[in-house]
């Protein structure tokens, strides 16, 4: 087992990466919380940077969902997952350099719940499964990953067949392949 491994089958979390998650809306089932942190830290002990970092998970619904997509992408429909990474913040006001100002704020996760319900109906997945995967993704994106050209998206989806095979859960884009065509992640 690897050391990456050990540490998400423990009942610490892993050791700098600070999680907070909170319920907007929705219905989430039992358990949601727990799948979360180990999908995000599986996520970030394989393709973070190593350093303390923070993140936030916020449990949604489509309404919620579809209004911070339209706001923010131009797109007034839900999807399953949003990332909107934070970004550096090299200089404090006067230049001076953030020094030992505490864990690296990479961002927020926002998941809608009747999509991934849906979807995971859709392709035949377990809401744990498709919820674990979709964490894993916006994860990824925190952390600067992206899928917009083709190169990318193969590199993407490479790490996240990765990471979630080490998390026991089977390729989901290999049901999509099947059926010809990706699905919106």
């Amino acid at each position: 087992m690897s050391g990456a491994r050990a540490a998400l089958d423990g009942s610490t979390p892993v050791s700098g990466l600070d999680i907070d998650i909170m319920c907007e809306a929705g219905v989430w089932p039992n358990g949601t919380e727990e799948i979360v942190r180990r999908a995000a830290e599986h996520a970030y002990v394989v393709a973070g940077p190593g350093n303390d970092a923070e993140l936030c998970v916020v449990l949604a619904n489509d309404d919620f969902v579809q209004e911070l997509n339209k706001t923010y992408r131009g797109k007034n429909k839900p999807t399953n997952v949003l990332s909107f990474p934070t970004g550096a913040i090299p200089y404090a006001v006067g230049g001076e350099p953030l020094i030992d100002m505490g864990p690296h704020l990479l961002g927020d996760v926002v998941l809608a719940w009747e999509t991934i319900a849906r979807e995971a109906a859709e392709q035949n997945k377990t809401f744990a499964h498709h919820l674990t995967h979709l964490v894993v993704h916006g994860v990824l994106h925190l952390l600067g990953q992206d899928h917009e050209e083709d190169i990318e998206a193969e590199e993407m989806e490479a790490m996240e067949r990765d990471i979630l095979e080490d998390l026991d859960i089977s390729d989901p884009y290999a049901t999509d392949a099947m059926r010809g065509g990706a699905h919106d992640v």
